[in-house]
């Protein structure tokens, strides 16, 4: 995986996050993604999609396609977990 060795002590800066909208996500994959000096085109091709997706992606576009999004996420160390509404330490509100 990516992320284990580009992180430094293998944490992005800003997590754990709430995502609450599209473009929360994407600026967390964009922040990932240059953390880890990667450049849209690396990461697509790593990816199996093309710049395009990556761009709508870090944009926030609402209608990306769910599976090729957590993919990326998947490429760049990062996951998404579900929970109750509400306070979790360590997460915003």
């Amino acid at each position: 995986m990516l992320a284990d060795k580009n992180f430094p002590n293998g944490k992005l800066v800003g997590l754990p996050a709430v995502v609450r909208r599209a473009d929360d996500l994407g600026r967390l994959a964009r922040q990932a993604r240059k953390q880890q000096q990667l450049t849209q085109r690396d990461l697509a091709g790593l990816a199996g999609t093309g710049p395009r997706f990556m761009v709508e992606l870090e944009q926030g576009k609402p209608t990306v396609q769910l599976q090729k999004a957590l993919d990326v996420l998947a490429l760049l160390g990062l996951e998404v977990v579900i929970r109750p509404k509400g306070g979790v330490e360590g997460l915003e509100r």
